[in-house]
Order: C-alpha cells, then sequence, then structure tokens
C-alpha cells in the first residue's frame, strides 16, 4: 500500500485529492528593481499562483568570474549564447536584501513564499526569513551536500529533477532522507529553455510515484499550458512556471515565463483538469439523470386498434425516453396492442397483449 500522504506548506495541503499547487516563478523577470518584483507578486496573486518562488545566490556563491572559454555559454540555440555565467548570474540574481520585502508582500497577499538556495550560505540566509520549504533547482540536484544542509532543516523540499539520471535520483531521494527530510516532492523537468513538448515525458511522473513512491509535479518551460494540464491527468501535485509582467520588456528568462493572463489560465485549467479526474464511475452522475429524459425510447407514431400489430410504421424508438428501451423494438414488432392508443403514446409492457 502507497505511504504517500499530503504534504503540507504553510498549513496548505499538497497532494492526495488535492488540487494542483501552483508555483509562480520569479526569477530574474524584475529585471533589478524592487518596485517591479513588488509588482510582479501582486500580479501573481491576481492570477491565481498559490506560491511566489524567489532564487537565492550571488553570481560569487555561483561561479566566478573568469575569462576561460568554459566560463561562457556556448550554445547556438541558448538563450543567453556567448554571454559569461558570471555575468548572467548578475543580471538575473534577486538581491538577499529584497528577499524580505517580497516576502512579506506575499504574506500580505495571502501567497505562500519560498526560496531556491544555490549553496549553503544561501541555506542558512532563509533560516532566518523562516521559510516553510525549499525547492532545489534541477542544475544543483547532483549537488549533495547543499541538499544535506536543506533536508537538516527538517522542512518539505521540492526538488527539480532535469538531467538527473534514475540513478542519481535513487541517490538525491536516499540523502535527502537520510539527512532528515520526510516530505519531498520531485518534479519533473527538462532543462532546456524554452522546453519543446516533445522532450517533456511527463509520462515520466506515474512511474516516479511509484518508485519513489512521493508526490510529484512538474517544473514546465514550455510554452503554453498544453503540458501542465496534461500532467494534472498524470497525477502532477505541483506545477511550476516562470512568471513575467510582460514578454515584451524583456528580461533573461522572459521568452519562456507567462504573463498574466496566460498564467490565471494556467491556474483555472489545470484545476478544472484535475476536477474532472473525479473517480472510476459508470452509469449516470447526478448531473446527468436529468438528461435521461431525452434518450430515445419506443413510441406509438400513428392512432392504434385494440388488436392492431406492431409494425416499424407505427412503433419507432425516438426521443423523448419514457418508453421502453429501444432494445425491446424487434422483440414487439409482430405483438399486438392490447387498447387504443393514438399517436405519440410511450410503449410499456401494460399496452401489449401477451395474449398474441
Amino acid at each position: 500500500m502507497s505511504t504517500r500522504q499530503k504534504i503540507f506548506i504553510n498549513n496548505k495541503p499538497i497532494g492526495e485529492n488535492q488540487p494542483p499547487f501552483i508555483v509562480a516563478e520569479m526569477s530574474g523577470n524584475h529585471n533589478q528593481s524592487i518596485d517591479r518584483a513588488l509588482a510582479i507578486v501582486e500580479a501573481m496573486a491576481k492570477a491565481g499562483a498559490h506560491a511566489v518562488k524567489l532564487q537565492t545566490y550571488t553570481a560569487d556563491t555561483i561561479t566566478i568570474d573568469s575569462n576561460q572559454k568554459e566560463f561562457f555559454v556556448n550554445d547556438p540555440k541558448s538563450l543567453w549564447q556567448g554571454v559569461s555565467l558570471y555575468k548572467l548570474y548578475q543580471q538575473a540574481y534577486t538581491p538577499w536584501e529584497w528577499h524580505q520585502i517580497i516576502f512579506a508582500k506575499c504574506k500580505e497577499l495571502g501567497l505562500i513564499a519560498f526560496s531556491t538556495p544555490f549553496d549553503e550560505t544561501a541555506v542558512a540566509f532563509l533560516e532566518t526569513l523562516n521559510v516553510p520549504c525549499y525547492k532545489i533547482a534541477s542544475f544543483e540536484n547532483i549537488h549533495l551536500p547543499l541538499i544535506r544542509k536543506v533536508a537538516a532543516t527538517g522542512k518539505p523540499i521540492i526538488i527539480s529533477t532535469g538531467m538527473a539520471t534514475l540513478e542519481e535520483l535513487v541517490e538525491i531521494v536516499e540523502t535527502a532522507k537520510g539527512s532528515g527530510c520526510k516530505d519531498i516532492i520531485l518534479l519533473k523537468c527538462t532543462s532546456s529553455y524554452p522546453a519543446n513538448p516533445e522532450s517533456s515525458n511527463i509520462l515520466t511522473i506515474p512511474d516516479m510515484r511509484r518508485r519513489f513512491d512521493c508526490q510529484v509535479g512538474l517544473s514546465d518551460h514550455t510554452l503554453g499550458i498544453g503540458a501542465a494540464v496534461a500532467s494534472v491527468a498524470l497525477g502532477a501535485a505541483i506545477i511550476e512556471k516562470h512568471f513575467t509582467l510582460s514578454r515584451a520588456e524583456g528580461s533573461v528568462d522572459a521568452a519562456f515565463s507567462m504573463e498574466p493572463d496566460e498564467f490565471s489560465r494556467l491556474v483555472k485549467e489545470t484545476k478544472q483538469a484535475w476536477q474532472s479526474l473525479g473517480k472510476i464511475s459508470y452509469g449516470p452522475t447526478e448531473q446527468e439523470k436529468a438528461s435521461l429524459v431525452f434518450r430515445r425510447s419506443l413510441y406509438v407514431v400513428q392512432d392504434m386498434k385494440a388488436g392492431d400489430t406492431f409494425t416499424r410504421d407505427n412503433l419507432r424508438p425516438i426521443r423523448p425516453g419514457f418508453g421502453l428501451p429501444p432494445k425491446y423494438f424487434d422483440e414487439l414488432l409482430g405483438k399486438k396492442v392490447k387498447t387504443n392508443v393514438k399517436k405519440g403514446a410511450p410503449i410499456t409492457w401494460e399496452l401489449i397483449d401477451e395474449n398474441n
């Protein structure tokens, strides 16, 4: 029997029998403006997000400032082709002194706020802000010392699984559990920006649920909401998407981020997808019962006198559904009617002369 249970983050239940928990990722879309960051939070709340996620790092906690070739993005398909890692992270990072201000705004708007730490110093800092949970980014999921540090807090950990092999995931989960984490949520993730649907492989979601017996969600970098909606049908408990006020205004992540109206549609459609799952059910639902009368049933379609024989001319399966079911049509052909009946009378067994 599965031991999967709901996970609570700030008293918000996530998982079994709960609609998907929708996380809006700010990343570097604030363009180094605290006013823009707070405006993004307000737009996230208005769009229906349940939580806001920041990233906690500096350029110096991720890399070094080097002119060597390997410290530059060298992928013609990348949004950041030719940019040095150091300058990219300088542009994208969220100043640590903003965190408390942003978290306070989230609390004011009823949003859960947490972050992705990228090294142990970020964990120590976030602990001073009493974050309710942590996120491990795909690029950090092999950083086992970081995972141990986060797990030691005893708080839930959401782990993106981009690029990780099955063997690595086993090691990641064992490390987290062995270091004190009881509540783990894995996110299926494709670490390309943007990701294409063909490489999303969201059928992995139920497989991860089975293998690791934990809640699983989707960190989605595809454009649009199709992958996210489909993931709900596969059991995704969390959906994470990047959020921007406007792609046209640009930022390091704008090209694969959702605008407010799109994010609002994501929230509504994923909830509807979850609602539509329901349970295994056959037969009419309560909502359908009123429609039963519009099924076909057997009716007299010509005036008949007692003793007349039912034929294809005077007996037909038509709507509405107050007569006998159409399955009796062939059985009644050739039988006689017991009394006079008018056109439009529903067929009942009382009308059939069983003596002929």
